[in-house]
């Protein structure tokens, strides 16, 4: 059972806010000169209804976050989009990996090599790839998953050791203070991954920004931002 549920908001209040959304990423792009074509709205699902979830579709958001596990087998078949239009977002334990693998076209949160092996197993099992980001621990904080930043180029080249899993880039959340210095400090980490492995150009994705900070996360790079409060209401928890 779903539990602790967000507030439920109308159809219409979250068609209102996702054309909000829509214009500030848009404002934001033209701002720093980028198109705003390249930057892909998440809605997070976390505790959202799936009604909700789909009404969110219907306006045209074709990509889903999903942070729990079992809240994903939970809520999967009532979803009008699957799998290849869902990603897994949240800390991702090693036993869960066989109830989600067949379920999500992207791992976000890849937080270390024993994940990324079990992750290469199973993929490889389901004779498909994988599509990861590797998760950054910008702000090297205790109560956070993620690599630290400075190992990030290691852990990539050892990533190279599992065949079915295919980097596509960075993701992050930082330090809500000062979150702007830590999205240039992604942004130029991403830079320079990006020029260290020019021979693989699937390395194009940089997941940061959430509801308080995206529009910051678009002037420094992110082309992919995730977004639940500031769509569907704020959550019970």
């Amino acid at each position: 059972m779903i539990k602790n549920q967000s507030n439920s908001l109308s159809g219409q209040e979250i068609r209102q806010n996702i054309q909000r959304i829509r214009e500030n990423i848009r404002a934001a792009a033209l701002e720093c000169g980028r198109d705003p074509q390249t930057i892909t709205l998440m809605a997070v699902t976390k505790t959202v209804p799936p009604q909700a979830v789909n009404e969110a579709i219907s306006c045209g958001v074709t990509l889903l976050g999903e942070n729990r596990a079992q809240e994903l087998l939970e809520k999967y078949d009532s979803y009008s989009l699957k799998r290849e239009h869902i990603h897994f977002i949240g800390h991702l334990q090693t036993n869960k990996v066989r109830q989600i693998i067949d379920k999500v076209s992207m791992v976000e949160s890849v937080d270390s090599l024993p994940l990324a092996a079990e992750l290469d197993k199973h993929a490889r099992r389901q004779q498909t790839m994988l599509d990861i980001l590797l998760e950054v621990n910008i702000g090297g904080e205790a109560t956070k998953s993620g690599i630290p930043p400075e190992r990030c180029q290691e852990v990539v080249k050892r990533l190279e050791d599992f065949p079915n899993l295919r980097l596509r880039g960075l993701m992050t959340i930082p330090p809500r203070e000062k979150n702007t210095v830590f999205f240039a400090k992604m942004q130029q980490l991403f830079v320079d991954i990006t020029d260290k492995n020019r021979d693989n150009r699937a390395i194009n994705i940089l997941s940061m920004g959430m509801s308080s900070d995206y529009e910051d996360a678009v002037r420094y790079g992110a082309t992919i931002v995730r977004i639940g409060t500031a769509m569907f209401g704020r959550r019970n928890y």
